[in-house]
């Protein structure tokens, strides 16, 4: 016989399971409303977007209009290019710098460590703002400007990410390292072929943060880039917007979801890394 408290504890749980799915559908479509709205518009003609009633589904398609003209009009596949490159870059000097630093930092035992530590997380405080005119003024003097190399340079050192990977790095057993350093391993030797292949999760979760971050960053590409030959997604969509776009929101917003559309598919291939990594990291302090 089955015990009655049993089957109500039962029956409070999966309750409470279904409310916190629908709480949590609830927040995922409010979260996901300003997306869907963008691709909505997309597919719409003009007239039908500034009507007072919403409907996400529309009474006539434009989308082949809307999205000829943002491919006829401005290069989009070298918008695409450019930021495949730029985030690409950063993304592999980040990891280069970010990785043996959050190793030493969690691993090795030296004199200032935690001073290091600390430097660090006062550089969690600083906006990218803040050092952006010296930058700008250095790649000037030596000729950088309207450059990969512009876009590339300021952010090849996030000091974020060398904050993740001690964290992540804190939660790894000991008895790894110490074994490699018994078998003659170098410390760098240790840190490619042992500590980075066991922190793919972390690795993946901050490269989503990287990418999206600079996939849609304008403020930076809008001081170092001039014209549409290195100009990146986001760039792309604001000269689309001032010299192609004009007041037709439609072909605007049909600009926007190419240029997101690379973040989404990329997301969606890789969140179960994400979510490991983003709930692997800081488990240590």
């Amino acid at each position: 016989m089955v015990d009655a408290g049993s089957a109500r504890g039962r029956e409070g749980v999966s309750a409470g399971g279904a409310l916190r799915l629908v709480v949590l559908s609830a927040l995922g479509l409010l979260v996901l409303a300003p997306y869907l709205w963008m691709v909505s518009a997309s597919l719409k003609p003009t007239d039908e977007i500034f009507r007072a009633t919403l409907a996400l589904w529309p009474e006539t398609f434009a989308a082949g209009e809307n999205y000829g003209r943002v491919f006829a009009r401005v290069p989009v596949a070298q918008y695409l290019w450019n930021g495949i490159v730029v985030c690409g870059g950063i993304l592999f000097f980040q990891l280069l710098f970010a990785v043996p630093a959050g190793y030493a930092l969690a691993k090795l035992r030296f004199a200032g460590r935690e001073w290091v530590f600390g430097l660090v997380m006062l550089g969690l405080l600083v906006p990218p703002h803040v050092p952006a005119l010296p930058i700008y003024v250095g790649l000037s003097a030596v000729g950088g400007l309207n450059t990969f190399a512009a876009l590339i340079i300021p952010s090849t050192i996030s000091v974020f990410a060398i904050f993740m990977f001690r964290q992540f790095f804190r939660a790894m057993p000991d008895d790894i390292i110490h074994a490699a350093r018994i078998d003659g391993m170098s410390e760098l030797g240790i840190v490619w072929r042992i500590i980075l292949p066991n922190a793919w999760p972390a690795a993946t979760a901050f490269a989503i943060f990287s990418v999206v971050a600079h996939w849609n960053d304008l403020f930076w590409p809008l001081i170092a880039v001039t014209g549409h030959e290195r100009a990146t997604p986001a760039l792309g969509v604001l000269y689309f917007r001032t010299e192609e776009a004009g007041d037709d929101f439609g072909a605007l917003m049909a600009a926007c979801a190419i240029m997101t559309a690379p973040l989404v598919l990329a997301f969606l291939v890789a969140q179960r890394r994400f979510v490991e990594g983003i709930a692997t990291t800081g488990l240590k302090g």
